[in-house]
């Protein structure tokens, strides 16, 4: 009688998991949420050339660089995307991700419409995106007020620019309207589920099934 380790192995390439949205829209807290809760994803830490807020660490929440090397870093294509942002440049290392998918582990991206764009250029295969939008313009102003990381000049920057990154929600696999987070977040890794058994990311399922026909 055969068992299961006669069978032969199924294994699975990682994905990209993009989330985007305007500032204030939630999806930090998703992001902190899903890593908390699922131990087979992990963030990708970008690159990037604004300053180091109090609280965060280098090589952890993100790769402080200068703009010489950031852009260096361009030169020598050693970014999967990059884009600027409110006046510093955002990026992310390509080496690192590769080498999360090839052992069958998710990455989780925070970034922008920008960033997706030439993800979806670059490696379209691998990645899902999910646009998170706020429950209505008033509450995602409150969001921004409440949270007090930034100047009054700096929220109304990020809210007369949040109606041109939602225009771009369309071009995104999931939308999300986080009116709620936990009902958000479970919004969230039902996406994550079904996209891992999609077939196509499977690998060995026809010599898997092959074996089942056989009786093995």
């Amino acid at each position: 009688m055969s068992n299961d380790a006669d069978a032969p192995a199924v294994r699975r390439r990682g994905l990209m998991l993009v989330l985007s949205s305007p500032s204030g829209a939630g999806k930090t807290t998703l992001s902190r949420l899903l890593l908390e809760n699922d131990s087979q994803i992990q963030l990708s830490v970008s690159c990037t050339t604004r300053e180091k807020r109090p609280g965060e660490k280098d090589g952890v929440d993100y790769k402080f660089v200068d703009t010489t090397t950031f852009r260096g870093m361009i030169d020598r294509g050693e970014f999967l995307e990059h884009a600027r942002v409110f006046d510093h440049y955002y990026g992310t290392p390509r080496p690192p991700v590769e080498a999360v998918l090839d052992a069958g582990r998710d990455m989780l991206f925070d970034i922008d419409w920008q960033g997706t764009q030439q993800l979806v250029e670059k490696a379209r295969d691998d990645l899902v995106s999910v646009f998170i939008l706020p429950p209505s313009t008033r509450e995602l102003e409150r969001r921004l007020i409440t949270r007090a990381q930034d100047t009054a000049d700096v929220v109304a920057r990020r809210m007369s620019k949040a109606a041109d990154e939602m225009s771009h929600w369309a071009e995104y696999d999931y939308v999300i309207i986080n009116r709620d987070i936990a009902t958000s977040l479970t919004q969230l890794k039902a996406i994550l589920t079904a996209e891992r058994l999609k077939r196509e990311r499977l690998s060995g399922l026809s010599e898997f099934v092959k074996a089942l026909r056989e009786g093995r």
